[in-house]
């Protein structure tokens, strides 16, 4: 291995790019996905049925001290992102005072690759938020329409001056597709094809435009969540000890979205597409956790005192007969499927210094780099 493509040299790399004073290497971030990624776009009263106290405390607690409607205590993966390009926390695009010249973040809690229709046809509207990466498409084309790019065929110089200097972070989409057609009629082969098809035409949409840097996340160990976890019976269980089924499903999404993404690459080969290994990065936060200072890997930080793994679907964080932990930083899940800001900025390290991104994110800095 050469000592340019080494973890350690890449950290560097991101490291002095980003830290100095140099000029940013991104002017702007447009961001996509659900409530892994979603700083703000919904609410209590209009995300999740599951979830529905984002808006209150302990919500937000550790970092910002006050609820900002973000599924965890603190910081998110992409808040990270921004951090490190030395770019403001990107506003939620249903804040329509926020200052947008640095971009915009239109992911939505509850949000599916698979469009609203297809659960609708399906009786599948339990617990479903209404919007989809087409929703969040649509909201990001009328944004570059209101900056004159419509395509890059129509208006290249437009699309050009746009894209130049903006990064598009994919946030994890898919996850929601499977856990709303759950013992449904829908077989989960159906969600696969149809979840895979339509994050592969986004993508394909965003290059279309003119979208030159892209990070995409793959779908994170779906049987390590707590939600997972206190619902399957015991004997469904993996060398993590989470949910061998699940995981399962999602590391064959994984691998069909990487071809995919290879296929992309070699028919627009002048965009940098980095697929984020979200699976692999949040397992090796498992099998190292103690290293990294986690005590409880599937017990929620917030949630039910007494309840197998401290998780009651009835009574869930920023209930009233929720509370939370002292130290969330101990613990890798924050209220039963989303994380705390610990585990969120274990990834995002993982991305950026562990070396689970493909190719690695240093690549994507050096041909910014270049062709800046």
């Amino acid at each position: 291995m050469s000592p340019f493509t080494t973890p350690i040299f890449i950290f560097l790399l991101f490291f002095t790019s980003f830290v100095t004073s140099a000029p940013r290497p991104f002017k702007k971030i447009y961001a996509f996905g659900d409530s892994y990624t979603d700083t703000g776009n919904t609410a209590s009263g209009n995300g999740p049925n599951a979830f529905t106290y984002v808006s209150n405390l302990p919500y937000g607690s550790t970092f910002f001290h006050h609820p900002t409607n973000r599924y965890s205590d603190g910081r998110l993966v992409i808040d990270f992102v921004t951090e490190s390009l030395s770019l403001p926390y990107l506003p939620p695009y249903h804040n329509t005072k926020a200052d947008t010249s640095y971009g915009v973040n239109y992911a939505v809690a509850g949000s599916t690759a698979i469009p609203y229709s297809f659960f609708v046809k399906n009786n599948l509207t339990l617990d479903l938020q209404s919007q989809s990466l087409e929703t969040q498409l649509a909201w990001f084309n009328k944004n570059l329409e209101g900056q004159k790019c419509k395509s890059m065929k129509v208006t290249p110089n437009e699309c050009k001056k746009i894209f130049d200097d903006t990064l598009i972070w994919v946030g994890e989409i898919g996850a929601n597709d499977y856990a709303y057609s759950t013992g449904s009629n829908v077989e989960p082969e159906t969600i696969q094809q149809l979840s895979i098809r339509n994050v592969n035409g986004f993508l394909e949409a965003l290059l279309n435009k003119g979208a030159t840097y892209i990070v995409v996340e793959g779908l994170p160990t779906t049987g390590c969540l707590t939600l997972s976890m206190a619902l399957a019976p015991g004997s469904d269980r993996d060398d993590m000890g989470c949910v061998g089924s699940l995981n399962k499903q999602s590391s064959n999404h994984n691998t069909i979205l990487q071809t995919k993404i290879r296929d992309l690459r070699q028919k627009y080969p002048k965009s940098i597409i980095i697929y984020a290994d979200y699976y692999n990065a949040y397992r090796s936060v498992i099998k190292n956790a103690n290293r990294l200072g986690f005590k409880e890997l599937y017990k929620v930080c917030c949630g039910s005192n007494g309840a197998p793994y401290n998780f009651d679907v009835l009574a869930t964080c920023g209930s009233q007969s929720s509370s939370s932990c002292k130290d969330p930083s101990k613990y890798i899940n924050w209220d039963g499927v989303h994380l705390t800001e610990a585990m969120n900025k274990a990834l995002f390290e993982s991305f950026i210094k562990d070396g689970f991104t493909h190719p690695p994110f240093g690549s994507l800095l050096s041909s910014k780099q270049n062709l800046g």
